[in-house]
């Protein structure tokens, strides 16, 4: 279901990818730590080393992510994780894909996509309400029947695996992200939370009565511009190129990302050059990142550690070469800057190279 891992080199589509955090692989796990299964083997199939697992600041590749999530689909027969009371058996995905391929607009897609989840889904329960001007994604916990009492919250990966399938969906349907005003959640904030302001929104909300997601209502009318050709290619991908394609790009920082992304390392300006290009001072877009809490100098570590992290776990490239890739003079440089971004050591992205 996903392209084969290059021989060797970079193919034309890294500078494009980027990571997830180790704490969803963590998250991820739990259902398969809870039947007492052996993670071992899900993990060697992903190329995602069981070292990285203690290292709060790891960071895996969405490919490797995304061979993850299928494997433990499979390993358990369930889609969803286990988070769900009722199993989203393996290959319910495709059927939602080909439920809504021929709806015309994102809002009949929208109504499509959440009652096929309602048969797969038990415990939660999507709505699509329209308010003036914006659309919310309303997502309701469910009681058992004759269950006393209110239901309690269920864990914070729950709701945004939830809302993550139907954003990235609405997303990859009208070919474009969807700004979202909020993004929020029925449960306490959980330690990742930062990367959720990155996949939905800056403004997030815990605590609250429901789960959704909230965005433009004229986004609704837009058309679909997808077929069943364009979806074998998505679902061949899924869920690796939407995890990382759609995430939150307002900003000047996301700007500036995307604008080095196009490039290969070597050729990322310097400050003042970059101001030019975006017609400002120096000074003016100094003051701007610090802003958004951010400078040119975490923007490019960002991005190197992300090339990193893809090229250690997805290319036959060695150590030299990476360092050689993502400017560096020496090896010994890289291997230390590569430990502060993720603390962790590159060999332990290799599984068994170099």
């Amino acid at each position: 279901m996903h392209s084969p891992r290059p021989a060797g080199g970079l193919d034309n589509t890294t500078t494009a990818k980027g990571t997830i955090a180790i704490a969803f692989v963590n998250e991820a796990l739990q259902c398969i730590r809870g039947r007492g299964l052996d993670e071992r083997p899900l993990l060697q199939n992903a190329g995602i080393s069981p070292e990285l697992l203690g290292s709060p600041q790891a960071r895996v590749s969405s490919v490797n992510y995304g061979l993850l999530w299928h494997g433990i689909a499979q390993a358990i027969d369930d889609e969803f994780f286990g988070l769900d009371s009722h199993r989203m058996p393996a290959g319910s995905f495709t059927l939602l894909c080909h439920s809504l391929i021929h709806a015309d607009t994102l809002e009949r897609a929208l109504r499509r996509a959440l009652r096929f989840l309602r048969l797969v889904i038990d415990d939660l329960e999507g709505e699509l309400q329209i308010d003036g001007g914006e659309a919310r994604l309303v997502i309701r916990d469910k009681a058992p029947p004759g269950a006393p009492g209110p239901v309690p919250p269920k864990r914070a990966f729950a709701y945004g695996t939830y809302l993550m399938m139907l954003h990235g969906l609405a997303c990859w349907l009208i070919g474009r992200r969807i700004p979202l005003h909020y993004a929020a959640f029925r449960c306490a904030e959980p330690a990742f939370s930062d990367e959720w302001r990155v996949l939905f929104a800056q403004e997030l909300r815990f605590d609250q009565e429901n789960s959704g997601i909230a965005f433009a209502a004229d986004c609704l009318a837009l058309p679909n511009l997808q077929n069943e050709r364009t979806m074998k290619e998505f679902l061949r991908r899924a869920p690796a190129n939407f995890l990382v394609k759609y995430r939150n790009s307002s900003g000047l920082a996301a700007q500036i990302r995307r604008r080095l992304r196009e490039l290969p390392p070597g050729a990322w300006p310097d400050f003042g050059t970059l101001a030019e290009q975006f017609h400002t001072s120096t000074a003016t877009l100094r003051r701007r990142l610090d802003e958004e809490g951010s400078t040119y100098r975490s923007i490019l570590d960002e991005l190197r550690k992300d090339l990193a992290i893809t090229m250690l776990s997805e290319s036959e490239l060695n150590m030299a070469a990476i360092a050689e890739t993502l400017g560096f003079t020496e090896t010994s440089a890289f291997r230390r800057a590569f430990k502060k971004w993720t603390g962790a050591r590159p060999g332990e992205y290799r599984l068994g190279k170099d």
